[in-house]
């Protein structure tokens, strides 16, 4: 299966135009090995089926990677560590916080920090709203967290001035957009996650007045 993975992961980078040194290849493979060792005991993840690991937990993780501005990212619910730790593997040079209240969850974090030497992460057991850094972050993540509401409501603090928060979605969530304050701006990024035949979207949300995506 390994080497299955393997092979996927170096055709979906190809195709997304995404380059990775071979060395965070490695460590990508080792953390999906590592997920699903500990998915048999802990209930990580509800994709039980290897061979769809690479395209939905990898390349799914790494298609918001050029929409995520750093070098401080916070990732919301981060649960088994999706996106924050296959983003924090292709940006080693920036710093992540996990951020998940669960127990089990937040062990697994611990776990994989401490097996691929992430040294550019930290696991932080909490809810988001009770997280208090010392320093705000440019890039807030989520996926499959909350509505685009709450996740506003219980992250506001965390956003630095110019920061955005990017969420990532299975279908286009239009009432959740046109619930939003009227002061915030947004962008809705279509994501081609080859391998995984669903609908995939990025909302990348902002202050008024920023400069767009490039």
């Amino acid at each position: 299966m390994e080497r299955r993975w393997e092979r996927e992961l170096e055709s979906g980078m190809r195709s997304m135009g995404l380059r990775l040194e071979a060395a965070q290849q490695r460590r990508l493979l080792d953390y999906l090995a590592l997920l699903y060792k500990w998915n048999r005991a802990f209930n990580l993840t509800a994709v039980r089926d290897p061979a769809r690991a690479v395209s939905r937990q990898l390349l799914d993780s790494l298609s918001i990677l050029p929409l995520v501005e750093g070098p401080r990212v916070v990732d919301l619910g981060s649960g088994a560590g999706l996106p924050g730790i296959p983003l924090a593997i292709a940006r080693p040079g920036w710093h992540f916080a996990l951020v998940d209240a669960n127990l089990k969850k937040s062990r697994f974090l611990r776990q994989a920090r401490m097996e691929l030497a992430l040294e550019n992460v930290e696991v932080v057991r909490q809810r988001a709203e009770h997280f208090r850094p010392a320093t705000p972050f440019r890039s807030i993540t989520s996926r499959a967290f909350a509505s685009l509401g709450e996740m506003l409501a219980v992250s506001r603090h965390l956003l630095e001035p110019g920061g955005r928060w990017v969420a990532m979605k299975g279908r286009l969530p239009r009432e959740e957009l046109a619930a939003l304050p009227a002061e915030l701006t947004t962008e809705v990024v279509p994501l081609r996650v080859p391998g995984e035949p669903a609908a995939r979207h990025a909302v990348v949300i902002r202050e008024k007045g920023r400069p767009p995506l490039s």
